[in-house]
């Protein structure tokens, strides 16, 4: 589990094909993301959500780390468009006793979502996204929305289209700064969301 509060941007360094007999066929890619994450405390086999993707620590060195990604990831991600120098958000997954600031993530991405327009605001920036008619079930105003990795309160819905509010702090701080209009992000429902909406669709 993580909290949606990026603690890192992480830079994509290497991306290469596995050697499949070694990884097992469900491996597609392994990407290595340069970090400014104490590698030292974090252990092989330990969850590092990439953009909202959560991935798994495969090797590690100072300041390295590397994550193998699956075609059903690839599927339903961003990770298809990441290239060698790209930036992503980085957080490390929660442990017990730790605060929850943000609310909780699970790392599953749902789908990607178009930002159709960015504007000024004050000091903030609206991000509005375009998403798929099967996915606006699970957005509402004032809910909350995980756009990759961030942990973000919904303003506005329409039919296919939502807003957010990005603050200067979450602007200077995730790779929101390096979005653009046309771009693709990775979107995580709400996940009491998601299981109200499984419930309803069985009844």
């Amino acid at each position: 589990m993580f909290t949606g509060i990026i603690t890192d941007i992480g830079t994509i360094k290497s991306i290469t094909k596995p050697n499949n007999d070694k990884q097992g066929d469900w491996a597609c890619l392994t990407i290595g993301v340069e970090t400014n994450f104490d590698m030292n405390n974090v252990d092989i086999g330990a969850s590092i959500a990439c953009s909202g993707v959560c991935l798994t620590v495969v090797k590690k060195e100072d300041g390295y780390f590397e994550a193998d990604v699956s075609d059903e990831t690839i599927s339903k991600t961003t990770i298809n468009s990441w290239k060698i120098g790209s930036k992503i958000n980085l957080e490390r997954a929660l442990k017990v006793g730790d605060e929850l600031g943000g609310h909780l993530v699970a790392g599953h991405v749902d789908t990607t979502a178009e930002i159709i327009d960015i504007t000024k605001s004050g000091d903030s920036n609206i991000f509005t996204f375009k998403l798929k008619d099967e996915y606006m079930k699970h957005i509402a105003s004032k809910g909350s929305v995980v756009i990759d990795g961030v942990s973000l309160t919904v303003n506005n819905i329409d039919k296919n289209t939502f807003d957010v509010n990005i603050i200067p702090h979450t602007m200077d701080n995730t790779i929101f700064k390096e979005k653009s209009k046309k771009d693709k992000v990775n979107l995580e429902v709400d996940l009491l969301s998601r299981y109200v909406a499984r419930i309803l669709d069985k009844e």
